[in-house]
């Protein structure tokens, strides 16, 4: 029963940690484009 739990705990934590990786670099990318944006608009 408790290894059930830790490795139900494990995975989520895995998870969880992948998605908010996948996050933050999709946002990175995004402001990544804005900026190229207002840079062309500029020129």
């Amino acid at each position: 029963m408790i290894k059930k739990l830790i490795l139900a705990l494990g995975l989520t934590t895995l998870s969880l940690s992948a998605t908010a990786c996948n996050t933050v670099q999709g946002l990175g990318e995004d402001i990544s484009s804005v900026g190229k944006a207002g840079e062309e608009a500029i020129d």
